[in-house]
């Protein structure tokens, strides 16, 4: 199967679709063309375009964590402008932050990378054991900024979960009515979930699945670990050995759980890590496990700018084959 060279200019998109970019948009069987338009924006720029590998830079954590947390440690951060061009000149595929940062800085860098508009955020300012977002925007506010898609959490085990689906079902069918993708962030978290619960092999699958169902054109989850945490879950996983010891079988086998490897499924960063070859580590996995990339924040903006455009250069060389 023909896979294009990666655009060696940042931003850069393919004149055609790739094979794989076409492959893939032949999954999407039931949107309309300005949705499949929107999905290869997605594909086709930035250091990976054509590859069917994806890195997003996210900056909603400002909102979910607080601005101290989020850009102290590099207080570029405090500046929206700082971020679109981090993405920018490292050669992301596209670019995910809530209302107000992107609205700051969208219209200054006009049509230069995708931008996917995060609808809903949630704070940590009441400690919820349950969370459920609050909408913050909406999908007029994404069209009207030039966005290709939309972005929404979900917190599959929280007891606000059904009322999450139900807002997440009205805001995908507005969106890809207007020719927009559908980004989901499905993240379980619940008071009847223990802490090693949230990243569980068997909790990441089931997240995975529901937010296929849910309609998402791209999915995001967390690394998986090795732990079970449905008793039911766990006697089939030992009936059948699914295969799920390293971190690559994991991987593959949250893939299988989004429609067989039929949706875009990509990992989550998270928190900043002391060593930069463990997240170097995870890419790899990530990528032997046929994932399609990975979203990457505070390990990416969380350091001087110099730094972050030589770690996200690396991650871009692992998905793309480059370096073993």
């Amino acid at each position: 199967m023909a896979v294009a060279t990666p655009a060696a200019t940042t931003g850069t998109r393919v004149g055609r679709n790739t094979d794989r970019v076409k492959e893939i948009l032949s999954w999407y069987e039931s949107d309309n063309p300005g949705t499949k338009t929107n999905i290869a924006r997605l594909l086709n720029t930035g250091r990976l375009a054509g590859t069917g590998k994806l890195v997003i830079l996210p900056v909603d954590q400002g909102f979910e964590h607080g601005p101290a947390r989020s850009f102290a440690v590099n207080p570029g951060g405090y500046d929206p402008n700082y971020h679109f061009e981090l993405a920018i000149e490292a050669g992301c595929n596209a670019y995910a932050a809530p209302l107000g940062f992107i609205e700051n800085a969208a219209a200054r860098h006009a049509g230069e990378i995708p931008l996917i508009l995060k609808l809903n955020s949630h704070d940590v300012l009441h400690d919820e054991k349950d969370p459920l977002s609050a909408v913050t925007s909406s999908v007029h506010d994404a069209l009207r900024l030039g966005c290709v898609a939309i972005g929404f959490t979900i917190y599959p085990g929280s007891v606000h979960a059904r009322e999450m689906y139900e807002q997440l079902r009205g805001l995908a069918e507005e969106a890809k009515s207007h020719g927009l993708a559908v980004v989901v962030w499905s993240y379980p978290r619940g008071s009847a979930m223990s802490k090693d619960g949230e990243t569980a092999i068997d909790v990441v699958a089931y997240a995975a699945h529901i937010a296929a169902q849910l309609g998402a054109h791209v999915i995001k989850v967390k690394l998986p670990s090795a732990h079970l945490e449905q008793v039911e879950a766990k006697k089939v996983y030992e009936k059948t050995a699914i295969p799920i010891t390293t971190q690559a079988e994991r991987v593959r086998h949250v893939i299988q759980s989004a429609f067989n490897g039929r949706r875009i499924l990509i990992f989550s960063g998270g928190a900043k890590k002391e060593s930069d070859e463990a997240v170097f580590d995870e890419a790899r996995a990530i990528r032997d496990g046929g994932g399609f990339g990975s979203i990457i924040g505070r390990n990416s903006f969380q350091r001087p700018k110099e730094h972050a455009l030589k770690f996200l250069d690396t991650i871009m060389k692992i998905y793309a084959g480059e370096i073993k």
